[in-house]
């Protein structure tokens, strides 16, 4: 399995140049790396000094690149799709409408980029990718994907097994899924032994574990590239994926925010030491994470700003986003960047759906708790405490 990145910050912070760092770092290391992006303007290529297309390319010894284009992906997939169908359906409805007729609805680009990158990890033919996204929310929304249609396809078959409706239709569905699909079909058994519900659980698993798939904050001082980083740790734990440390882009901050600095600080702009106050306030921000400061790049030179990568290997060491302790009766959800205000707190059975920011955390309890009510919550040190 591969190990798969991505970075989060502001735009205009970096995330691309760093993300091309990190890609040449890991195969300059001896490991085979795919650096994928969804960036399909010329942008991306000048800086990387190459020309994706939608097939993986070799750029250098270890190294391969690809540019993820919706559209091929979509047709790709729907290819999928037909064939399923003709697999189950005596008489395929499909076979006549082809991928490249199909408009992308929004968000299906997401879904098909999680797809493709689950796909090239499954492959074996890469021990790390390096996913170049938007950086932002959507980068998130793509990966808690499987956490959010996880619980969807728990609660319908929940409320279909428990309906009246379920129990009525129970003796006429299954002599028509046997006809029609050749399955065993009952409410009971609605979601299990599908395919789609193991690739769920396969992602859900695969982004709560750090040594599967992290996430590095790029940011520069600037105040608010420093709050939106904030804001997208936070979110980060709320879909189970681990941020392993914060990358600090020093070389783009204006003088302007750095005469700031130095004037909110009471020290005089021509013997202010910039390097050091601004890695000190981010230091600051961000404890505990690891802060890795990076230089600029001089011209096609990226040996510097290659070595200033930092280990990416030590993910493990960070917060996890939930903790349980059954001995306390508590549940600690890692939620820097927030406070109780932000926070919304739903219970449903021997679930509790946490909503904070963009992102929503629906937590299985275990069966020692299952079935107890929330009691308190609190937050300390970054993190909410829910007592039970």
């Amino acid at each position: 399995m591969s190990l798969i990145l991505t970075f989060l910050g502001k735009g205009g912070t970096g995330r691309t140049t760093v993300a091309i760092a990190a890609a040449k770092k890991l195969a300059s290391q001896g490991k085979r790396v795919l650096l994928a992006t969804q960036d399909t303007s010329p942008a991306f290529g000048m800086l990387l000094g190459a020309t994706l297309t939608p097939e993986p390319q070799e750029l250098s010894p270890n190294l391969f690149g690809i540019q993820f284009q919706t559209s091929l992906l979509l047709e790709r997939s729907w290819e999928e799709v037909k064939n399923l169908e003709a697999q189950y359906l005596r008489m395929p409805l499909l076979k006549e409408v082809y991928g490249q007729e199909l408009g992308v609805l929004p968000g299906m680009d997401s879904a098909l980029a999680l797809n493709a990158l689950r796909e090239y990890d499954k492959s074996g033919k890469y021990d790390a990718i390096v996913y170049d996204g938007i950086g932002d929310k959507d980068t998130l929304r793509m990966l808690g994907m499987p956490e959010i249609l996880s619980w969807y396809v728990r609660r319908f078959q929940n409320i279909f097994s428990n309906s009246d409706l379920g129990r009525t239709l129970s003796p006429f569905l299954q002599p028509i899924a046997s006809a029609v699909l050749n399955i065993n079909l009952t409410p009971e058994n609605l979601p299990q032994g599908k395919e789609a519900s193991s690739l769920l659980e396969e992602g859900k698993q695969a982004i709560a574990n750090p040594n599967r798939v992290a996430a590095y904050l790029v940011t520069t001082g600037d105040p608010s590239s420093i709050a939106t980083a904030k804001y997208l740790w936070g979110s980060a734990q709320q879909v189970g994926l681990t941020v392993g440390g914060v990358i600090l882009n020093q070389a783009i901050l204006p003088d302007t925010v750095v005469a700031e600095i130095a004037e909110s600080l009471e020290q005089v702009y021509e013997t202010f030491d910039r390097e050091s106050a601004i890695t000190n306030t981010v230091t600051a921000e961000f404890a505990p994470l690891k802060i890795s400061s990076i230089p600029s790049r001089e011209g096609e030179d990226w040996q510097a700003l290659i070595d200033a990568m930092p280990d990416f290997r030590t993910t493990a060491m960070v917060p996890k986003p939930t903790e349980i302790d059954l001995t306390a009766r508590q549940v600690k959800l890692f939620l820097p960047g927030f406070d109780k205000k932000q926070v919304k707190l739903t219970q449903n059975g021997p679930e509790v759906t946490v909503e904070a920011g963009d992102q929503r955390h629906n937590i299985e309890l275990p069966p020692q708790l299952s079935g107890q009510s929330v009691k308190g919550a609190k937050f300390q040190n970054s993190y909410l405490i829910l007592s039970f």
